[in-house]
C-alpha cells in the first residue's frame, strides 16, 4: 500500500501528534514528580512540557486555532495521564531517577520536530524556516517544562546535543520529502528516527558540545 495517500498521511499526522504529546506530558510529569512538586505542580508541568512547543510554532506560523484547542482529545488525554501517573507514582512508590525522564522526553523531541517540520512545509514555508519550525516545536516544550521546575533547562546545561539533533532530523525528513523523492510519511517516520536515534546516541556515547569559556 503506497504511503502518500491523504487517508494515511492524516492518520500518520495525528499518531505523530498524539504520540508526541503524550510522550512529553510524561517527561513533565516524571520531572514535576522527582521534583515533589504537588497535583496542581504536577498537572500545569505536564501541560506545559505537551502544549508548549506546538502552541509557540502555531504563534510564529499564525495557525489559529491552537492545535491543542482545535480538538479537546489531546487535552483529554493528557489530563487522563496525569491522574493515572499521579495514582500509580503514589501507590507504586516508583523512584524516579534522571535516566527515566530521559526515554519520554527524547522520544516527544523527535515526534514534536516531525510534526513541526511538516506543519512548516505544509503552509510554504522555505526548508529552512521549517527546520526552525521544528526545531522549536521539538524543543520549546521541555525548556518550558524545566524552568516551571527551578531549572535551566536541560537543552542549554548538559552540554548534549539536544536541539542539533532536532536540526538534524529536520534536515533528513526535507532531504527526503524534498530532494529524494519520498512520501510525507516515509520523511516524518525517518525524522522522528533520526532526531530520536541521534539523541540517544549522544546520551550512550556521552558526545559533548563544547561549553561558552570566558577567560
Amino acid at each position: 500500500m503506497p504511503l502518500n495517500t491523504p487517508q494515511i498521511l492524516d492518520t500518520a499526522r495525528q499518531v505523530l501528534e498524539v504520540s508526541a504529546t503524550i510522550a512529553f506530558a510524561l517527561s513533565g510529569v516524571l520531572k514535576a514528580a522527582h521534583k515533589q512538586l504537588d497535583v496542581v505542580g504536577v498537572s500545569v508541568v505536564a501541560f506545559m512540557a505537551a502544549f508548549g512547543g506546538g502552541t509557540l510554532r502555531d504563534l510564529l506560523l499564525d495557525n489559529r486555532p491552537f492545535f491543542w484547542a482545535s480538538s479537546d482529545h489531546l487535552v483529554w488525554a493528557v489530563m487522563i495521564l496525569c491522574v493515572l501517573a499521579i495514582v500509580f507514582l503514589r501507590q507504586k512508590h516508583f523512584h524516579i531517577t534522571e535516566r527515566a525522564m530521559l526515554w519520554p522526553d527524547m522520544l516527544g523531541l523527535g515526534l514534536f520536530t516531525a510534526v513541526g517540520v511538516d506543519m512548516a512545509t505544509e503552509v510554504g514555508m522555505s526548508p529552512l524556516i521549517s527546520v526552525l519550525m521544528g526545531v522549536v516545536t521539538g524543543v520549546f516544550g521541555g525548556v518550558l517544562r524545566d524552568v516551571l521546575c527551578g531549572e535551566i533547562p536541560q537543552a542549554f546545561k548538559d552540554h548534549q546535543p539536544y536541539a542539533v539533533c532536532a536540526m538534524v532530523g529536520g534536515c533528513v525528513d526535507l532531504v527526503l520529502r524534498q530532494w529524494l523523492g519520498a512520501s510525507e510519511t516515509t520523511a516524518m517516520l525517518a525524522c522522528v528516527a533520526a532526531t530520536a536515534g541521534l539523541r540517544a546516541m549522544a546520551i550512550w556515547r556521552k558526545w559533548r558540545i563544547p561549553s561558552w569559556q570566558v577567560e
